[in-house]
């Protein structure tokens, strides 16, 4: 019978101001929402043995400090922004729980697509997905964290390629969203670079329904 599946604490972001979440992105229950999916897979996670972890976008970092917490010090813990006030605070969320990251500025992937190509055990993304004019997407700033362009897709769009590249064959990917992403597009354009898509978890948040989708290649 397996045990107990452990519960893991929320990262302290006390040292954070709020004059620090005027210009990185604010942990709300989108963030929550997929610390609790990653914690409901801790025991299929666990199983990986994951030495490579990245997240994508990685705002205060309560995400990437979580799985260092989860997983501990024998895997590689990565994270990437585009802003880079939110790699710096990612750094000290991190020192501030006790684990290590490592946070490199960039957009999306690009630092380490080559260097990481087919890797990546466990690759998580909290993406800029709301509905906004294509105009204000990628313009740097806190409005980078949310701005998502048509359908909210944009970004998401144009990180999945990436995604599919950068994962082992064991990798899994975890990818939040809202209904109007649709997810059926998204499981369409996945299922052609042959991953299969599974919902973790889902939450109405306001207005907002969110998911936190899985993907695994097809074996």
């Amino acid at each position: 019978m397996e045990c107990q599946r452990p519960v893991f604490a929320t990262p302290d972001t006390s040292h954070l101001s709020p004059q620090d979440f005027d210009l990185v992105y604010e942990p709300a229950e989108d963030s929550f929402l997929l610390l609790d999916a990653l914690e409901s897979e801790y025991f299929s996670l666990r199983k990986l043995r994951p030495t490579i972890c990245v997240e994508v976008g990685c705002g205060s970092g309560i995400c990437i400090t979580f799985l260092a917490s989860m997983f501990g010090p024998g895997a590689c813990y990565i994270c990437t922004d585009i802003n880079p006030t939110a790699a710096k605070v990612a750094a000290q969320t991190a020192d501030q729980n006790k684990v290590l990251i490592h946070p490199i500025v960039c957009d999306l992937v690009n630092a380490i697509n080559d260097q990481l190509r087919g890797k990546v055990d466990i690759l998580v993304f909290n993406p800029p997905y709301v509905v906004t004019p294509s105009n204000e997407v990628g313009n740097g700033g806190i409005e980078a964290s949310w701005a998502g362009g048509e359908k909210g897709r944009e970004v998401i769009d144009r990180f999945l390629p990436h995604a599919v590249q950068l994962l082992s064959l064991q990798g899994i990917l975890y990818l939040v969203i809202i209904k109007e992403n649709r997810s059926d597009e998204i499981e369409d354009k996945m299922r052609q670079f042959g991953l299969h898509m599974t919902t973790v978890k889902n939450r109405r948040a306001g207005k907002e329904n969110l998911y936190v989708l899985k993907f695994t290649r097809v074996t």
